[in-house]
């Protein structure tokens, strides 16, 4: 674990892709691993895959190996093994037993219902999409063990939240501050790491010193940088590109097609062609253009990239 005195700029530059198996890739997660993957080849550094996959559930069958086949058919490697972030669950309980130890991190018995109540009182609404927790149970018990016998109740651990806001320089999208809006799970009732504890871990554990990643998941980073705080290890530098959008000017969706991977692939449509009409997008290159990831490591630079969604349509292909 990197000491906090460790500069992240005297370490090799590392980076990592990250896709989850709980559907295909489409569109726009080839343009965030894309733009990644330049990132870090641009400048000689390393790249991992990770598969995300700790949401058991959601997991889809075979999305793991089509997810895999994808980014190879796009043109996109990757240094060392592929990682599997459930093979990780012993090294996350790890973390989360040091962070329950040191008080950083409490016994949860709250129910969603509950949690929903109590943060419809007044003052509690701040305009977040989840209600706001109201910290019922933090310093209620010494253990999970305690607070089960006595509740009889599953427990979810929650992080203690020792700010409210975090200030970040994001390489794209510049100074920001980030609300965290009260302690968060960061494992679930069913015993399984949430995201952001699982995250944080593996990326820590693997010296992960960039993220690129789309700036849906900008409201995460305060969340993930308070845990690198409490382990005391500074974290990676974040670069929060913009979503690709459909004509209306909404969210890659079902209402816009399949625009996955795979339905391009079964249509004929060559990786070159997907890749040139991202980096068109980008403002890289001519409409209509085909290209591979390495022929544009020359001209790969965030500074040119547009602020605004990239607008998709399959006229572009």
């Amino acid at each position: 674990m990197m000491g906090a005195s460790e500069s992240l700029h005297s370490r090799p530059l590392i980076g990592r892709l990250a896709p989850s198996p709980t559907g295909v890739l489409h569109l726009g997660n080839a343009r965030s691993f894309l733009l990644a993957w330049l990132s870090i080849r641009s400048r000689g550094g390393q790249l991992g895959l990770r598969i995300e996959d700790i949401d058991g559930p959601r997991v889809r069958s075979g999305a793991i190996e089509s997810t895999i086949e994808d980014l190879q058919w796009l043109g996109l490697d990757w240094d060392g093994e592929v990682q599997i972030q459930s093979d990780q669950r012993t090294r996350h309980q790890q973390v989360l037993d040091t962070l329950t130890a040191a008080g950083l991190a409490y016994p949860c018995v709250c129910t969603r219902s509950e949690v929903e109540e109590a943060a419809t009182a007044p003052h509690e609404s701040i305009g977040v999409d989840a209600p706001v927790y109201p910290g019922s149970c933090r310093g209620r018990w010494s253990s999970e063990q305690q607070a089960t016998e006595e509740t009889g109740r599953d427990c979810a651990i929650r992080l203690a939240v020792s700010e409210d806001a975090i200030a970040f320089e994001d390489r794209f999208a510049g100074r920001c501050e980030g609300r965290i809006h009260g302690d968060f799970v960061i494992r679930k009732r069913d015993g399984t790491p949430a995201y952001q504890l699982a995250v944080v871990v593996d990326d820590l554990d693997s010296g992960v010193t960039e993220v690129l990643r789309a700036d849906d998941l900008l409201p995460s980073t305060p969340r993930q940088m308070l845990i690198y705080r409490h382990l005391g290890a500074e974290s990676p530098d974040y670069i929060h590109v913009p979503l690709v959008v459909g004509p209306d000017g909404r969210r890659l969706a079902k209402r816009h097609g399949d625009t996955s991977l795979a339905h391009y692939r079964r249509e004929g449509v060559s990786p070159e062609a997907i890749i040139g009409a991202l980096a068109h997008g980008s403002g890289w290159v001519e409409e209509g253009s085909r290209c591979r990831p390495e022929d544009l490591l020359a001209r790969f630079d965030l500074s040119s990239l547009p602020t605004e969604p990239m607008v998709w349509s399959d006229d572009l292909v």
